[in-house]
C-alpha cells in the first residue's frame, strides 16, 4: 500500500480494514457502523454523500435492492451514480444493508414508531440524521478505537480508489466512479507503488 502523503487521507491496509470491522462488530451500533464502513470503502462515498442517503435510495418498497444508487447530494451537486455489487460478485454490502434495515424495522415495531423509506439511511445515537461533521467524528472514533493513527473519514474513499488502481482498473472508469471532473483530480490517487510498477514493466515487451 502507498504511504500517506502530506494533506492526503491515509490508505487503510487489508489487515487494518479487518481490524476495523472486528472492532465495530462489538459496538452498540454494530450493524450501522459496519454498513457505513462497507459503503465508504466499497463505494468510495464521502461523508456528505453517506449522510444524505435515505433508505429509498438503496432499497425499494418490496425489499429489493437498488444496485444503482443515484446519490441525492454530491460535492458540487454533480450527478453521480454508484453501484452496490450484486450478490454473485460480493454479498457484503447487500447483506449488511439488509441486516441494518431489519434492525431499524424491529426497533420501530418495539417503539411503535412509523418506518418509511423516506427516513435517513443512517441515524445517529439520538435517532436523527447525521450531519457531515457528526459523521466525520464517528469515523474518527472508529479509527481511534481500532488504533489506526492518521486515518480520517476520507480514508475509505482514498482506499477505494487506490485498490481499483492497484487492480488495474483504467483511470477513466475510476474518474467516473469517484465523480471527479477531470483525470487530473483522479491522478492524485495514483502513487508510484514499486510493486505495481514492476508488474506494469513486465508487460512492456511484445511476446
Amino acid at each position: 500500500m502507498p504511504r500517506k502523503k502530506k494533506g492526503q487521507a491515509k490508505v487503510i491496509s487489508p489487515d487494518e480494514f479487518k481490524r476495523i470491522l472486528k472492532i465495530v462488530s462489538t459496538s452498540t451500533y454494530a450493524k450501522r457502523d459496519t454498513l457505513l464502513l462497507l459503503m465508504s470503502f466499497g463505494l468510495g462515498l464521502r461523508v456528505l454523500e453517506l449522510a444524505s442517503l435515505k433508505i429509498r435510495h438503496v432499497m425499494n418498497e418490496d425489499g429489493s435492492i437498488n444496485y444503482t444508487v443515484k446519490l441525492p447530494r454530491t460535492k458540487g451537486d454533480k450527478h453521480r451514480d454508484v453501484y452496490i455489487p450484486e450478490p454473485s460478485k460480493d454479498k457484503r454490502i447487500e447483506r449488511a444493508l439488509r441486516e441494518y434495515v431489519a434492525e431499524r424495522k424491529k426497533y420501530c415495531d418495539i417503539k411503535r414508531l412509523p418506518f418509511t423509506l423516506e427516513q435517513p439511511l443512517f441515524l445517529s445515537r439520538k435517532g436523527t440524521a447525521f450531519t457531515n461533521r457528526t459523521l466525520q467524528k464517528r469515523f474518527q472514533t472508529i479509527y481511534e478505537l481500532a488504533g489506526i493513527a492518521g486515518a480520517s473519514s476520507h480514508s475509505g474513499r482514498r482506499t477505494f480508489a487506490t485498490n481499483l488502481i492497484e487492480n488495474g482498473v483504467d483511470i477513466k472508469a475510476i474518474q467516473t466512479l469517484m465523480g471527479h471532473s477531470s483525470i487530473a483530480m483522479t491522478a492524485v490517487y495514483v502513487d508510484a507503488n514499486p510493486i505495481r510498477l514492476r508488474n506494469v514493466i513486465a508487460n512492456a515487451l511484445y511476446r
